[in-house]
């Protein structure tokens, strides 16, 4: 089984820099694809990076420039660096890790960012 645990959010002025940590038990390697998905207050999850299990990566035009998904397999964590901070940028950020052969799509509890203008 696969479990995720999202840490890092926080308070942050406008133009500042945060990352978020998501730890992941269970192997890493069966993981397809990895993403930061975010929610603002009254909208919908929105994809915000993903990373796959061949290094692809895809970003939110939103964000592309500024924020960062890598992944340390030594250490079983994807990282999402978000630099240039914006106010809209406020929301929950959520891990997802997808495990195609077996059907698994699975998600983090979630770790709040607030930028403050």
């Amino acid at each position: 089984q696969v479990q995720l645990v999202e840490s890092g959010g926080g308070l942050v002025q406008a133009g500042g820099s945060l990352r978020l940590s998501c730890a992941v038990s269970g192997s890493i390697f069966s993981i397809n694809v990895m993403g930061w998905y975010r929610q603002a207050p009254g909208k919908q999850r929105e994809l915000v990076a993903s990373l796959t299990s061949s290094g692809s990566t895809n970003y939110a035009d939103s964000v592309k420039g500024r924020f960062t998904i890598s992944r340390d397999n030594a250490k079983n964590t994807v990282y999402l660096q978000m630099n240039s901070l914006k106010p809209e940028d406020t929301a929950v950020y959520y891990c997802n890790a997808r495990v195609w052969s077996r059907g698994l799509d699975v998600w983090g509890q979630g770790t709040l960012v607030t930028v403050s203008s």
